[in-house]
């Protein structure tokens, strides 16, 4: 995206998007204002805290943003960097259809398994579940370890698709099913002997292709699709949602939102996520010395970089950060640097977090995460 299209974009984005500012709930007859508008406020102890992450509001330079033409810049500065450090994507593939396998009627949807090209040279299986009724839907891309899960053939609590095609949503559900079988988990493009992108880029890269495929379906409003995950998941749909600018907005359940070597989970330097190399690989688990990582994880650790500056990309677009075990209340600092950028842009309101104990999704959490779906994508 040049920088004239990036400006394009937020402008016509920003005034599109509920929640511009506080004033909005005065036009929120439904309630859903209401009851979501909480998750947006960090608590007193963590307001205004930004540690020492380094400001996506800063050109690496040091030279300050201070307009939005600045941000314009300044955007196009990281996604460049962090392309260039990832690994650049192929063309997207813009044109194909999602082909009906086979279609099963449920109560008060049609759930169709389906197939596409999610990579030039892969493709995969997913389910498209499609409300009864006329007209256009908003619509959400689920990501997990395999398909089945977000349709209700997996552990309690995980069926986003399900629970979101019950509220009227079309939903795509997809997973690395053959991979997380072989306990390799990712996309390796061209291959896994010789991948040319960081793993955790190349599902984003498999994400986006999937929103060009479900843009074409007939009852999908392609305005208005958001993107849903949990713990790989929202990673992946992390990813996604910050490298693509398609996504109107997203839900990252419990990924491990920045680096953190303290956590089992936060496991970003493995080689199915930014520590890619060829086989043979680390043992599985924590750093230690005599475990230790490669690839590119550790150069970006050294080099100061984080996620909090692919989190400032979403802006000035939502999303939701429906935390667990994984990403505790001071997950707020680092979330702190982007409500900083939509600042700058003059949107309130994007930035939110809920939290709960466990990484388990709970049926509580999920309901935080649906209705903050419904105010932004219905």
């Amino acid at each position: 995206m040049n920088l004239k299209a990036t400006l394009v974009f937020s402008i016509v984005l920003f005034f599109s998007l509920p929640g511009k500012s506080q004033s909005v709930s005065k036009a929120d007859t439904s309630g859903l204002w209401t009851k979501i508008s909480p998750y947006f406020a960090p608590p007193p102890a963590y307001q205004d805290k930004y540690g020492e992450f380094r400001s996506p509001l800063k050109f690496y330079n040091g030279k300050e943003v201070k307009t939005t033409a600045d941000w314009a810049k300044r955007r196009k500065e990281i996604l460049n960097t962090w392309n260039g450090m990832l690994g650049k994507w192929p063309p997207f593939l813009k044109e194909q259809q999602l082909q009906i396998l086979e279609s099963v009627k449920k109560d008060g949807f049609t759930q169709h398994k389906v197939k596409f090209k999610w990579t030039p040279n892969e493709t995969t299986e997913g389910y498209l579940s499609i409300p009864d009724g006329k007209g256009k839907k908003p619509a959400v891309i689920t990501v997990f370890y395999e398909p089945e899960t977000a349709i209700g053939l997996g552990k309690e609590g995980r069926d986003f698709a399900l629970q979101l095609t019950k509220r009227g949503y079309v939903t795509l559900s997809l997973g690395t099913k053959e991979a997380s079988l072989a306990q390799t988990f990712s996309i390796y493009y061209p291959s896994i002997e010789k991948a040319e992108i960081e793993p955790l880029s190349a599902l984003g890269y498999a994400a986006a292709n999937a929103w060009y495929a479900l843009s074409h379906v007939t009852e999908v409003d392609s305005t208005k699709i958001g993107i849903m995950g949990h713990s790989f998941g929202g990673k992946w749909a992390m990813f996604a949602s910050c490298l693509f600018d398609k996504f109107v907005c997203a839900v990252w359940s419990d990924p491990g939102i920045v680096f953190d070597e303290t956590r089992v989970a936060v496991n970003y330097y493995e080689p199915w996520y930014l520590g890619y190399y060829p086989k043979p690989w680390r043992k599985r688990g924590m750093i230690t010395a005599d475990n230790p990582v490669k690839g590119l994880y550790p150069k970006l650790v050294e080099k100061g970089f984080d996620l909090h500056e692919l989190h400032a990309l979403m802006a000035p677009r939502p999303f939701l950060v429906s935390a667990g075990s994984e990403d505790p209340l001071e997950r707020w600092i680092p979330l702190n640097h982007t409500i900083k950028v939509n600042n700058l842009l003059g949107a309130k309101n994007r930035v939110a977090m809920t939290n709960r104990e466990l990484h388990a999704p709970s049926r509580e959490s999920n309901e935080q995460a649906f209705l903050f779906l419904d105010y932004y994508l219905k």
